[in-house]
């Protein structure tokens, strides 16, 4: 399964295809929802039908938008049938609010009680049906896109080790290792190929589609000619960091060197950019305000209630912005008011005993970061972008991390790819894993990306994914 390019996003395009499927289906839905509602009485049908096209088309788009919410097009999402079942239930029941708020706002399009329910529920049983075939049918391994690794050392291995689980490897399949003169093997034996036929013939017998040049060293020669010929044969040879933020939305920050970063496509920061993402932020804090107005008083009552009405509700702390500009984030107080009294910066960690009852609640369902709403309006963060850090951490993390600074050439958000794609980290090496997915977003953000972040993040507050 390779990926396809939706505006910088890196989609696999087998899952983009379960996604034009399922619109399909839920377009169809409509219709046959309206076809069983006016079976008792065939005459009502035919006046009905007139008001459908346009009504299908928003309830389809409603319907794809809130699955992906719920993470249903996520193709390393590892739940298992009653996971699916709970997320398709989730995404059905954001459906009833979306598509009663837009019968609200737009009567014209007003839907008949009886008609919409047949539809919702005629469309979450087509949903389940569909996404039980995709995944049997992407689970074959004579469907799978078949990958030839070139290569079998340090760089390699990073495939191995970073694509362990099953999850990882959905829609592809590795056939296996080519040993390069002069690397350090470290690919386990049973992974390694001993090529009998020259490299051409050898992709074309097992019906290759993807080569993967993985070498650690530079000067590891490369059967040029033969990758040429097998180019010209229609078979796609990438890079190993490009298949790693093809495949997993990451770079790898120990295979990239400063040339990669010059010439790469993307990191792309233009005045028009930059308005567009100016007014994104605006008009999404805007709503998220009007949203989220209730929970936040209750919090604040809720934080009230526990440490009394002279504790305080909201924790200032300082953080690195935008060119390493510092500034003053601002969140509802999770801890103790003395969770650092010596003045010592400290990671929180997993049941961390300086986080009230109150904090990990609001912790767990990110209602601690809504102040930063204001942060948004004041321009010092963006609504979607890399987590801001401390100073203290930041310039420990950027001595041993390389790369480090790149994430400060965009504005920190409130939620962000690498918060959708991995834990929350405490360690140095959990902050290089989640960097990877950061420069990731630093290389192909725009409003799209910025979009299916804010879809995504749903998943997250539902499902309390990462969060301590």
């Amino acid at each position: 399964m390779t990926s396809a390019r939706a505006h910088n996003y890196h989609v696999h395009s087998a899952y983009y295809r379960l996604l034009l499927v399922d619109g399909l289906v839920f377009v169809g839905a409509f219709y046959l929802a309206a076809f069983l509602y006016f079976l008792p009485e065939p005459g009502g049908l035919h006046g009905h039908l007139s008001g459908v096209p346009v009504r299908a088309i928003i309830f389809a788009l409603a319907s794809v938008g809130s699955l992906m919410a719920m993470g249903l097009y996520q193709p390393r999402m590892r739940e298992g049938t009653s996971g699916i079942l709970l997320r398709t239930t989730g995404a059905f029941t954001i459906v009833l609010i979306t598509m009663s708020l837009i019968f609200y706002l737009f009567p014209e399009l007003y839907l008949w009680r009886g008609i919409f329910l047949y539809t919702t529920a005629v469309a979450f049983v087509f949903s389940l049906i569909t996404r039980s075939i995709f995944i049997r049918l992407v689970n074959l391994g004579q469907l799978k896109t078949q990958i030839l690794v070139y290569g079998s050392g340090e760089a390699a291995n990073a495939i191995i080790t970073s694509m362990r689980r099953k999850a990882d490897r959905q829609g592809f399949s590795i056939v296996g290792f080519v040993h390069t003169e002069g690397e350090e093997v470290r690919i386990p034996s049973d992974h390694l190929l001993e090529l009998n036929l020259p490299l051409p013939e050898f992709v074309a017998k097992h019906n290759i589609a993807q080569i993967v040049v993985a070498v650690s060293d530079k000067r590891t020669q490369t059967p040029v000619n033969e990758l040429v010929q097998c180019r010209m044969n229609g078979v796609e040879i990438i890079g190993l960091v490009n298949f790693f933020q093809q495949q997993a939305g990451k770079i790898l920050v120990d295979f990239i060197t400063p040339g990669w970063l010059i010439y790469s496509a993307g990191f792309k920061s233009g005045d028009k950019s930059r308005l567009r993402k100016r007014s994104f932020d605006i008009v999404t804090s805007f709503f998220l305000v009007m949203l989220t107005w209730p929970i936040m008083l209750l919090t604040v009552f809720a934080i009230w209630l526990e440490d009394g009405f002279r504790a305080p509700i909201v924790f200032r702390q300082n953080r690195v912005g935008l060119h390493g500009k510092v500034f003053q984030v601002l969140k509802f107080r999770s801890m103790t008011v003395d969770a650092e009294g010596d003045g010592k910066a400290r990671w929180a960690t997993s049941n961390d005993s300086r986080i009230t009852r109150v904090g990990r609640f609001i912790r767990k369902v990110r209602i601690d970061e809504l102040p930063q709403i204001i942060n948004v309006l004041a321009g010092d963060m963006a609504f979607i972008g890399p987590r801001p850090e401390r100073p203290e951490f930041v310039h420990e993390l950027a001595e041993e991390i390389p790369f480090y600074d790149v994430r400060h050439s965009v504005k920190p958000g409130i939620t962000g790819w690498a918060q959708l794609c991995y834990p929350y980290g405490a360690t140095t090496e959990d902050s290089k894993q989640k960097l990877q997915f950061d420069l990731y977003y630093v290389k192909n953000h725009n409003l799209f990306l910025d979009f299916m972040i804010l879809l995504t993040t749903v998943e997250v507050i539902l499902f309390g994914k990462g969060a301590r």
